[in-house]
């Protein structure tokens, strides 16, 4: 069995996954509307991987005996001044999940829950590639500044995610 402060801190995270969903769908149809379709499918990648984390909580904590509880998803932004902009939301977002996460790992070593710890070093590690991923997309879009070449150059490299290219 699981606690109820922790079916409640993992019901929380199920919300900010598919929240982290709906703002990288949201940012999908940012990109959509200034023409950056590989930004986009980036975007749309992002946003089914941050769903399937919600259902790895999902699936956990009912494996657990807890109860799943939906809770209302707040609605995202919808507009950015520009790319750098919305990667630097998406940096800052992930650092925000990331901490979420250390708070559920740390809450878990209160209650001596050791599955729940185990199964939260997958997101501990999965955060790091992130973080890392974000940070080096606001990288690139820091040194492209006003190049509408290397923004291209970029949104086909975007583009490209899952593809194999």
């Amino acid at each position: 069995m699981i606690s109820k402060k922790i079916e409640t801190a993992l019901n929380k995270q199920i919300n900010e996954e598919i929240f982290s969903a709906y703002l990288y769908l949201s940012m999908a149809t940012y990109f959509l509307s200034v023409n950056l379709d590989g930004f986009a499918a980036w975007m749309k990648t992002q946003a089914q991987e941050e769903m399937s984390h919600a259902m790895k909580f999902f699936n956990f904590l009912d494996e657990m005996g807890g109860r799943v509880s939906l809770l209302a998803v707040k609605e995202p932004e919808k507009n950015w001044k520009s790319p750098l902009a919305a990667f630097t939301a998406v940096s800052r977002h992930e650092q925000y999940i990331t901490n979420c996460i250390n708070e559920l790992y740390r809450l878990a070593g209160s209650e001596k829950n050791n599955p729940t710890q185990i199964m939260l070093q997958w997101f501990i590690k999965e955060q790091v590639e992130e973080e890392s991923t974000a940070a080096k997309i606001v990288f690139k879009l820091t040194q492209i500044k006003d190049s509408v070449n290397g923004l291209w150059i970029l949104d086909k490299q975007l583009g490209a995610r899952g593809t194999g290219a």
